[in-house]
């Protein structure tokens, strides 16, 4: 690109808005330079303002930064909301209003039938919704979501299987402390223990994965008929949530088959060679232990999706683990490969 394009993030100091200014701080496209935040936050520096919680450094051009009120209207067009989800509901439909594109790691809009739940990899054509936000809403800007970041693990791994007939699924999170935000889960409450509930998850599970894998028709999603059944749980492991996920289909199908479009699984981030896509979206792990979140949860850059365990299951046909990093490819590096596509296709 000759020029990199002005961007800013809502709800910048928190967990997920770290990780966006920490993935922005080097991209080779987008350059961050609004950041804003609640009242308590603006008027400050980001500095001072960031109770950083993570492992790399502050970005030095970050830590400069004043941190701003969110008015929409004000800022650049492309902005990424890390919004809390009672707020973000209302903030980012009027910053939509006002021009801005928002793109949305928050869950208030995405089972809007008109707004594109998003994984470039596996529904890049339902961008298409955008035309159909501007006719229906008046909006001179638009709003794309990425799903939750359970279901972005869940969708990836079952793209590839749709091909099969798939029918049926069930999964078992066992979801990372830092998916619950900052100050999350208290101490006592997680330490060496499992809970075995999070508020609104299964929820999501079982039916974002229906408007992600469906169909595109005119001005709406057809879902897609795979019947999902959920049960999130909450474990002592910092980042990364792994998945126990069971498959049937309308045919019998063999474990090859399904290893083959595993490894076969690409989509158009790869093909455009988009900055944030892996070269892999699904890695498959031989180890009969891995993937693991401690091991492996890092890798190309938090970005792919690791799978292992590939086996028969006595309920429904087979059944595997999964493994993604819920900060990285489930939330802040989900949204920023959604904007790669964006730019890519000219929507920017």
């Amino acid at each position: 690109m000759s020029s990199r394009v002005e961007v800013g993030v809502l709800g910048a100091t928190g967990t997920v808005g770290q990780q966006f200014v920490r993935l922005l701080a080097n991209h080779p496209w987008f350059d961050a330079t609004w950041l804003a935040g609640s009242e308590r936050s603006a008027g400050r520096t980001y500095a001072d303002a960031a109770n950083w919680k993570l492992s790399t450094p502050m970005p030095e051009a970050a830590a400069a930064r004043v941190v701003q009120t969110p008015v929409p209207g004000v800022g650049p067009k492309l902005v990424f909301s890390a919004l809390d989800a009672n707020v973000a509901g209302d903030l980012e439909r009027a910053f939509a209003e006002a021009g801005h594109l928002v793109v949305s790691n928050a869950r208030n809009h995405r089972m809007d039938p008109l707004v594109p739940l998003l994984i470039p990899e596996i529904n890049p054509d339902h961008l298409q919704l955008l035309q159909q936000q501007h006719a229906a809403y008046g909006w001179k800007g638009g709003i794309v979501t990425n799903s939750n970041c359970s279901t972005m693990f869940l969708a990836m791994a079952l793209a590839p299987l749709r091909a099969f007939g798939l029918t049926k699924c069930n999964v078992v999170t066992l979801q990372a402390v830092s998916g619950a935000g900052y100050p999350g889960v208290p101490s006592l409450d997680i330490l060496g223990n499992i809970v075995p509930f999070i508020g609104g998850e299964e929820e999501k599970l079982e039916i974002e994965p229906q408007k992600i894998l469906g169909r595109l028709a005119a001005d709406h999603v057809e879902p897609h008929p795979v019947i999902v059944s959920a049960h999130t749980t909450r474990v002592p492991v910092i980042d990364g949530h792994s998945e126990m996920i069971s498959v049937d289909f309308d045919r019998t199908v063999d474990a090859a088959d399904i290893r083959a479009a595993f490894d076969a699984f690409r989509g158009l981030p790869q093909d455009l060679g988009l900055p944030f896509a892996p070269a892999r979206p699904l890695v498959y792990l031989e180890a009969e232990n891995r993937p693991q979140p401690r091991l492996d949860v890092e890798r190309d850059n938090g970005m792919a999706v690791f799978l292992g365990r590939l086996r028969p299951c006595p309920v429904l046909q087979h059944k595997f683990v999964a493994l993604g990093h819920n900060t990285v490819r489930g939330a802040a590096g989900a949204a920023l490969l959604n904007a790669e596509l964006m730019q890519a296709q000219g929507l920017l």
